[in-house]
This record gives C-alpha cells, structure tokens and sequence, in this order.
C-alpha cells in the first residue's frame, strides 16, 4: 500500500455496523478464541465493506466472508453507509435454509 492510499484510507469514515439479533445469538455461541477472530475481521469491514476476499452470494445481493472455519453473511447498504451482519455459523451449517 502506498503513502497516498493509506492517507486516504485513514481519512475515510468508518461505516456503522448493525447487527440482525439471529447473527448476534451465533456469535455468542462461538468459542471465545473464534468471537475474537470473527469481531475483528468485522471490525476491518468498517474501513472497506467489500474486502478482495468477500463474495458476492448467488440469487442474493448479501456477501460473505471467510474466518476460518466460520461464515459471515452480511448486506452493505450503500446509501446509509451501514453494514448489517445478517448471519454468522460454522461453513457446514450457514447455507443450509432453516
């Protein structure tokens, strides 16, 4: 990263970050050790809501992210400038429809 884009990066508001009480019941669930990894990759998602590494799920306007073996599914809302964390499960159980 150069010195020009990391000022720029610094100078960008932080988006807010809601989340749906479903994503917010999963991630107490998870094991400390885990809540720690998936908080922070969350966090990073203030400062560029579309990482390189997020995907854009299939029939959906929602992304997700990889931490680990967990799964972060969440929507950005351009014209709020908020991120909803709609899900958060193990990768086995996050695309299963309940």
């Amino acid at each position: 990263m150069g010195e020009g884009e990391e000022r720029a990066r610094s100078q960008v508001k932080p988006l807010d970050i809601e989340f749906r009480p479903k994503a917010q019941k999963a991630l107490k669930k998870i094991v400390a050790a885990d809540r720690q990894r998936i908080n922070a990759a969350i966090e990073l998602l203030r400062f560029d809501p579309i990482p390189p590494t997020a995907k854009r799920l299939t029939g959906r306007s929602d992304y997700r992210i990889r931490i680990g073996k967990y799964r972060v599914i969440y929507a950005f809302e351009g014209k709020k400038l908020v991120i909803v964390i709609i899900d958060i499960g193990h990768r086995r159980e996050i695309y299963r429809k309940k």
